[in-house]
């Protein structure tokens, strides 16, 4: 394709057909340093890569402010901006001294640039609170996410990316330097070496987890909250059902109809002991896992929270009891996993779905069709916690690759608003794909909505009711292996 002379033109005219068209764009990537590939699959279509040095590039970037010093960092890093203020949504928290902040449900890892750089605070800002006045840009660095602290930020600039002096080259943290249009200079800082040089990550482990995803099952990771409640065994809950952790004071605790309760965002939260029998401390403070279903709150007081860990769970111990899912070693440690909504559902009977959702997984495998934060989030813990083997496809190209290796599986989870794209496949893989498994289309009420279809045997269920998806999903295959015996 990229010789000089090849044409697929059936004529020679004074603009096309004489063969040197790709063949310039070849040489002319080459003489500046780089490189252009070409992947094609036959009735599929061709995917064109051109990739340049960065020092060439004219990028859209953010410029902000660290105290008095002025930096840009590269747009198509950052996901979303979020202030951070004495009266926001959201605050830094700390777990074990390090800086975390909670976003949709999820703990972010934070950088805070002045304490990288070794800034010293100005005369202004050297009494300020750390949740006053500060801005967390979210960063995407392959499958890792986390956030960069900085106190101002500007606007944004097309830039023309400049190289580091040689002098700076060793250090990763610079992508290189621009010169804005006041005429001053500041560095762009690579989010890579950014959260490289924190040190305390390794990112070739979290860019291969999306291909451990695609290889086994077995390699699902789960991230999990540890913390220690009634004696000194490390438990564990899904932090993903963690929606915020608090810390309250004794003195704030309420009484009312024999429940301990809390004023909590303009509602009253019960409060949970996990050690039934230790009850609440008379003073002090007591740590709180805040858990929600959408309509209330409840809060589970243990004793101490330890670590956030992301581990593959494999259960090597079943339950007797409704309150634990079972035991797994976790960083090390025997760690019971626990089932929170038991511990809720006395005071909301339908807290987390319908009573009696436990069901038998035996190993099954399930294959989770959807890219809502529902299907991120939640849907793949909790099957991997009832003893399901999950495989998730966020895109129909992925989709389409799943089938192709050969996979089989015992049901198919279908989340209908973030798959209405999956209905372009023009093969008709995926349509025949669903036709030869067991369906549960996930939609907001449990109802079919226009457009939607169920192939063979399929159910339709909410996707706000854990409990229901569990018991249909179980009731499927059953259905389907009684069938087929």
């Amino acid at each position: 394709m990229f010789h000089a002379g090849l044409s697929t033109a059936e004529k020679v005219t004074n603009v096309s057909g004489r063969g040197v068209g790709m063949d310039v764009v070849k040489t002319n990537i080459e003489k500046i340093g780089g490189n252009i590939e070409v992947k094609s699959v036959t009735g599929k279509g061709a995917t064109f890569t051109i990739t340049i040095p960065l020092t060439l590039a004219i990028v859209a970037a953010l410029i902000v402010g660290v105290e008095d010093q002025r930096y840009a960092i590269p747009q198509v890093s950052i996901l979303e901006l979020v202030r951070i203020a004495s009266d926001s949504e959201h605050t830094i928290e700390y777990i074990n001294n390090n800086p975390v902040l909670r976003l949709r449900n999820r703990l972010l890892q934070l950088v805070f640039l002045n304490e990288l750089f070794g800034i010293e605070k100005t005369k202004e800002t050297e009494h300020s609170n750390i949740n006053e006045d500060q801005y967390v840009l979210i960063v995407q660095v392959g499958s890792y996410y986390f956030g960069i602290v900085v106190s101002e930020v500007f606007d944004t600039q097309e830039i023309v990316v400049k190289p580091v002096s040689p002098l700076l080259q060793g250090i990763n943290v610079y992508a290189g330097n621009t010169i804005l249009g006041d005429g001053s200079v500041v560095m762009i800082l690579d989010p890579k070496g950014v959260i490289l040089r924190k040190g305390e990550i390794d990112l070739t482990d979290r860019g291969a987890e999306d291909l451990n995803d695609r290889k086994t099952f077995a390699e699902d990771l789960t991230s999990l909250l540890l913390f220690k409640a009634g004696d000194e065994a490390p438990k564990a809950v899904p932090l993903e059902l963690v929606v915020r952790l608090e810390e309250f004071d004794v003195k704030d605790i309420e009484h009312s109809h024999h429940q301990s309760i809390i004023q909590y965002r303009e509602q009253l939260m019960p409060l949970i002991p996990f050690d039934q029998y230790g009850g609440i401390p008379q003073e002090g403070t007591v740590a709180v896992l805040v858990f929600s279903n959408g309509e209330h709150f409840a809060g589970l007081i243990v004793d101490q929270i330890i670590d956030i860990v992301e581990e593959r769970v494999e259960l090597k111990m079943q339950s007797t009891t409704d309150d634990v899912y079972g035991t797994a070693v976790i960083s090390g440690h025997a760690t019971d996993v626990i089932d929170a909504d038991h511990y809720i559902r006395h005071l909301f009977p339908k807290w987390g779905g319908a009573e009696n959702r436990k069901v038998s997984a035996s190993k099954k495998s399930v294959l989770l069709l959807g890219d809502g934060v529902f299907f991120r989030n939640i849907l793949g813990t909790l099957l991997r916690m009832e003893g399901y083997q999950t495989q998730r496809a966020d895109s129909l190209a992925k989709a389409l690759r799943i089938i192709e290796q050969g996979h089989i599986f015992d049901a198919v989870i279908q989340d209908f608003d973030s798959t209405t794209s999956f209905d372009s496949d023009d093969t008709g893989s995926l349509k025949r794909f669903l036709e030869c498994h067991p369906l549960l289309l996930l939609t907001e009420d449990g109802n079919l909505p226009q457009g939607g279809r169920l192939y063979g045997e399929g159910l339709c269920c909410g996707k706000e009711d854990r409990g229901m998806i569990l018991r249909a999903i179980s009731e499927l295959i059953e259905q389907t292996q009684r069938e087929a015996a």
